[in-house]
């Protein structure tokens, strides 16, 4: 099974390890079940660094790009719970972008992640789409790996919301987000390499720096569905 839906919400931040524990208590039995209670909300993932890092990498699969600004959404982004309060400004180097899926190649959930944050070139755009387009098919198929999952940013117009301004204003966004799911992590990683390494990379993207991790699953939660 492929990315669910259109459109994602796709995040990292790193979180100190005293305030750890609670996090993950807070977002696996407060927050995500929040969020799958949303309408167009369908599943949420949580990663975590595979190295032993203080990172986490969690992502929302949403059924349209409309989800992002509907009002089940919004209001609860502006309705911040007394535990997220206390919790999001621990959030630290919040990347947070709302995007369309462009590519969804095999499983949308493995053991492992690799998260590559790209920008094209001026005038590169469909020829990167086209090189990861490519790479997912090619990759979802091999030994160690599940899927490969291309998406963009496209941020939509809207104030800052209560939760925003809890992290202490507005959030940064990457460009283009690449992801590779497998159970090897040999294999995940070498997909690292493998892109970041090629000349037809560094002809998309130019100077614009890459950024890349690779994250292990720590929970996930699927929206209830109607009998």
């Amino acid at each position: 099974m492929a990315i669910l839906g259109k459109a994602a919400i796709a995040m990292w931040w790193d979180m100190s390890p005293g305030w750890r524990a609670e996090f993950e208590d807070w977002h696996s039995h407060e927050h995500f079940p929040e969020r799958m209670g949303i309408p167009g909300f369908l599943r949420g993932s949580r990663w975590t660094s595979a190295h032993g890092g203080e990172g986490f990498f969690v992502m929302y699969e949403l059924d349209a790009y409309a989800t992002l600004v509907s009002p089940g959404y919004l209001d609860r982004l502006n309705a911040p719970t007394p535990w997220s309060t206390k919790l999001m400004p621990q959030h630290r180097n919040m990347i947070r972008s709302q995007c369309r899926v462009l590519e969804s190649v095999g499983g949308g959930l493995a053991r492992y992640a690799l998260t590559l944050r790209l920008s094209p070139r001026a005038g590169s755009e469909d020829a990167l789409h086209a090189y990861l387009k490519a790479h997912a098919a090619a990759a979802a198929a091999r030994p160690g790996l599940t899927g490969a999952h291309l998406l963009v940013t496209d941020t939509p117009r809207m104030a800052a919301t209560a939760e925003q301004q809890i992290r202490g204003g507005k959030d940064r966004a990457a460009d283009w987000i690449y992801i590779v799911n497998g159970y090897a992590i040999n294999a995940v990683t070498a997909c690292d390499g493998e892109i970041l390494n090629s000349a037809q990379m560094r002809a998309f993207t130019g100077e614009a720096p890459a950024w890349s991790e690779v994250y292990c699953l720590s929970h996930t939660l699927e929206a209830a569905r109607a009998t």
